[in-house]
């Protein structure tokens, strides 16, 4: 994914969402949106990725973006880690894994010598147009929200 997407129109797609109802990219428009891919609710790096775009949650809305967080967990175990955590993060629930392929985020991992299937922490920005402005592959968490908000109002 990641380069590929740099200057193309976002993969449309439409998740349900924590608290209820779907989300459907396209539908945001002409709003910038955010989309932060993640690999498991309640994991200490998942935990403080989401507790820093709560942080910046209300300078998020003031810009006008939205910003949604999305892993393959489902719905009612992302309401218990917002409920848990307070997180303002809006969360989509991709348990198919369709939209983290069609993201090419869904990638082969190793840890403690073993190889497995999981989510490359990653996030995407894209524009009111719906087109990927900017892609952060491999993120590393620390400062990562503040610099995601300065590209996002950079807009």
């Amino acid at each position: 994914m990641s380069q590929e997407l740099d200057g193309n129109k976002a993969p449309d797609f439409t998740l349900p969402r924590a608290g209820g109802g779907e989300v459907t990219l396209s539908a945001l428009r002409p709003a910038p949106v955010v989309l932060f891919f993640y690999p498991k609710d309640d994991t200490p790096g998942c935990t403080t990725e989401n507790k820093d775009f709560t942080t910046l949650a209300d300078q998020f809305e003031a810009a006008g973006v939205k910003v949604l967080g999305v892993s393959k967990d489902p719905v009612a175990k992302h309401e218990k880690f917002q409920a848990k955590h307070e997180l303002a993060t809006e969360l989509l629930s991709d348990a198919e894994g369709t939209v983290c392929e069609d993201y090419g985020v869904w990638k082969e991992k190793k840890m403690y010598g073993k190889t497995f299937m999981g989510i490359e922490r990653t996030t995407v920005l894209i524009d009111g147009e719906g087109t990927v402005v900017r892609v952060w592959p491999k993120v590393k968490v620390a400062g990562h929200a503040e610099e995601v908000l300065a590209a996002a109002k950079a807009l």
